[in-house]
């Protein structure tokens, strides 16, 4: 993923209500949400050229989503940030205890942000702060800086949540193509050209763009409701795919 927005109350009949696109080139194979054969307890998306996947939820009440951290010179870390959501969603550990063990390996990916949620909390966890958030209430953006950090995108795409209440209006809150002023992007080492292309919340070009964008509500009672639509080069509309899945562990926080 490249941009996430939620919010995040455990309190409330809707603990979680999150908008996400997936960026990426159009040439690399991926599939849509599905039950893996070889987990299907477990429903993401997944990238046929590493395996992984960048958002998925499972039955157990496991949440996961990743989004790559940017930087240049690119890291030259050998593992998928594919498998940090993956290999959680198939694990039976909670999310604060796989946290714990990922930090004694997480030099062996490129820079990440990785957002995991279970019955007991929804923690946020970047190899480029090194350092376990366990999320308190409240409204959150992640893109490919730091949790939060304010780039123009993640501004208005947070903004725009505040009436977004249910998936249609969750997907249009993602297709956003509002460009920002040069002045405003961030300088991440990639030149003002792509800063321009990255700089909208919804993508489009002939080789690289927003590939999906999914929007995912949890009630309290444990029902999980994930919507997405796909994209192909310079935005042109796909496929759409629905999936729900109760999970057998309610979030139940505080417990």
């Amino acid at each position: 993923m490249c941009l996430i927005v939620f919010d995040y109350l455990p309190d409330s009949a809707l603990p979680l209500r999150l908008a996400a696109n997936r960026d990426e080139f159009y040439r690399r194979p991926s599939q849509m949400a599905h039950r893996w054969q070889d987990c299907p307890a477990m429903i993401a998306g997944r990238d046929n050229e590493k395996g992984g996947t960048w958002l998925g939820i499972n039955e157990q009440g496991a949440f996961a989503a990743v989004t790559n951290f940017r930087e240049m010179p690119p890291s030259d870390a050998s593992r998928s940030r594919g498998e940090l959501t993956a290999n959680f969603l198939k694990s039976t550990l909670s999310a604060q205890q796989y946290l714990q063990q990922l930090a004694l390996e997480s030099d062996q990916y490129p820079g990440f942000n990785l957002l995991l949620a279970d019955r007991h909390g929804l923690y946020y966890y970047s190899n480029r702060e090194s350092k376990m958030r366990q999320l308190v209430p409240g409204r959150y953006g992640l893109s490919n800086h730091l949790l939060d950090t304010p780039w123009p995108k993640l501004i208005a795409a947070k903004q725009r949540l505040e009436n977004a209440n249910d998936h249609n209006q969750l997907q249009q809150l993602l297709r956003d193509t509002s460009q920002p002023a040069d002045e405003l992007l961030p300088d991440t080492g990639i030149g003002l050209e792509w800063e321009r292309l990255l700089g909208s919340c919804f993508i489009q070009s002939e080789l690289y763009g927003t590939r999906t964008c999914t929007s995912l509500q949890i009630t309290a009672g444990g029902h999980a409701s994930l919507h997405e639509q796909h994209f192909g080069s310079n935005g042109v509309a796909l496929d759409s795919n629905q999936q729900s899945l109760r999970f057998e562990n309610p979030w139940q926080h505080g417990a």
